[in-house]
């Protein structure tokens, strides 16, 4: 498994072939053995094979092709729903219409979706995790028939590679674990962190085809804008309060 995991590559292109639904059970029998806050699973793997929908969720997701070249789709969603019909119907009264209540919802469907990328390797499938699941929650939310107290947090698509991408770089083990206590980052420290990051050629041709000065410029002005985050940060806020996890009083 260690192998694995060492390997991960975001798949974006798949062959059509179906997965056989023994392999497909055993990686969602892995999500669900993941790791969860007080054994309540507040979260929803919501599975989509079918071409209609997925061509739909192709269209949320900035139409990115991998969504409609896989055949397994997964939304992972935090939700409270379920665990609050179950409290009801038990004549215990829910209080899970909060932020937190979200939070805890997200952390355990966040956790369910590593083991399933994980097991889904294992079989020899590829996966890319689709951050658009966030940007357009709401799309999905009306796509997907989710009620109130679910709320995606993340999808993956899942399928045979077509083709295998080279090893994605990471930063250095230093750059990321702290010992003891947190240790802030000196000039000196940020730059030996990013220093092979920013040798590496693909970056530099990227500075020439955005021209910018730095990679850096790159992700503030290009990939990740203030106006963007503001933008999705606070529709996103907006889907909490309708799907019902902003009573905060």
């Amino acid at each position: 498994m260690i192998r694995t995991i060492l390997d991960h590559r975001s798949v974006r292109k798949y062959k059509a072939d179906f997965i056989a639904p023994d392999i497909l059970k055993l990686v969602l029998e892995a999500g669900v053995r993941a790791s969860n806050t007080g054994n309540m699973q507040v979260y929803t793997m919501v599975v989509t094979h079918n071409k209609e929908i997925r061509t739909q969720l192709w269209e949320a997701h900035f139409k990115q092709n991998m969504v409609l070249q896989a055949p397994v789709h997964i939304t992972f969603c935090a939700d409270f729903n379920r665990f609050s019909k179950w409290c009801q119907y038990r004549d215990a009264i829910p209080g899970y219409d909060n932020f937190l209540s979200f939070f805890t919802g997200a952390t355990d469907a966040l956790l369910a979706s590593q083991n399933v990328a994980l097991a889904a390797e294992a079989q020899g499938l590829g996966i890319c995790y689709l951050g658009t699941a966030v940007y357009n929650a709401d799309k999905l939310i009306e796509i997907l028939k989710l009620p109130k107290l679910v709320v995606p947090v993340a999808a993956i698509v899942m399928g045979y590679p077509e083709e295998m991408p080279e090893l994605a770089d990471r930063l250095p083990l230093e750059g990321v674990i702290h010992s003891e206590v947190y240790n802030d980052y000196s000039r000196n420290d940020i730059d030996k962190i990013y220093f092979e990051k920013e040798s590496m050629l693909i970056y530099k041709d990227l500075l020439q085809i955005n021209e910018k000065e730095t990679l850096a410029q790159i992700f503030t002005d290009k990939r990740y804008t203030k106006k963007d985050n503001v933008f999705f940060s606070a529709k996103y806020l907006e889907i909490l309060e309708k799907q019902g996890f902003m009573n905060n009083l």
